[in-house]
């Protein structure tokens, strides 16, 4: 199977088991990696200083790939950050789809790619064509369903396995992180983008 331990912390973090009140969102470090050695990464953030993250001894790498909208089928468990209306239901910046049999966080959670937006982990249901090349679609968690709209321009990434060597100064990385006793903020993994690609959650 697939090592994601990036998004595995992540929704982890996240998610509660069958509970109707919303967990708290994790911490996220996002940037652009500027130095790299065996226990630690220093990343500099789109705003503010660089910021220095511990690496736990069996660190992994999650690689996004693009994929097409038809990735996103009933019965296919994605995440998504999205956008919740005055109406209820959402709208997606950014679907991630996990590979057949991988579930991880399910549920609805703060996020904060975005003023406002959430974090939705679950089994996509019906899938509906909407208007210009968007897609509406019910996601079910253990604790409700949601209705969300995915737009055609919106990024949708299939997660895969990636590699150490494939992490280095100038890539853009996505992490949770958890704070240590000590202060220190640690990683047990890193997202990427394929290709270079900044990761869109």
């Amino acid at each position: 199977m697939i090592r994601l331990t990036t998004l595995a912390v992540a929704f982890t973090l996240a998610a509660g088991v069958a509970q109707a009140q919303a967990p708290a969102a994790p911490n996220v470090v996002r940037g652009v990696v500027t130095a790299l050695d065996a226990s630690s990464i220093s990343v500099k953030p789109a705003k503010g200083p660089v910021q220095k993250v511990g690496l736990t001894p069996n660190w992994s790498v999650a690689m996004l790939k693009p994929v097409e909208m038809d990735a996103i089928k009933p019965g296919s468990f994605i995440g998504t950050a999205e956008v919740p209306g005055k109406d209820g239901k959402g709208r997606s910046l950014e679907v991630h789809v996990f590979p057949p049999g991988v579930k991880m966080g399910e549920g609805h959670y703060g996020w904060d790619l975005k003023k406002g937006s959430m974090m939705t982990n679950g089994t996509v249901g019906t899938v509906v064509a909407g208007k210009r090349g968007s897609r509406q679609m019910e996601v079910s968690y253990s604790y409700g369903k949601r209705t969300i709209t995915v737009p055609a321009n919106v990024p949708i990434v299939q997660i895969v396995g990636g590699t150490r060597a494939q992490v280095k100064p100038g890539i853009p990385v996505f992490m949770v992180v958890q704070k240590a006793a000590s202060g220190q903020l640690m990683a047990g993994s890193i997202s990427i983008g394929e290709n270079g690609a900044k990761p869109p959650m």
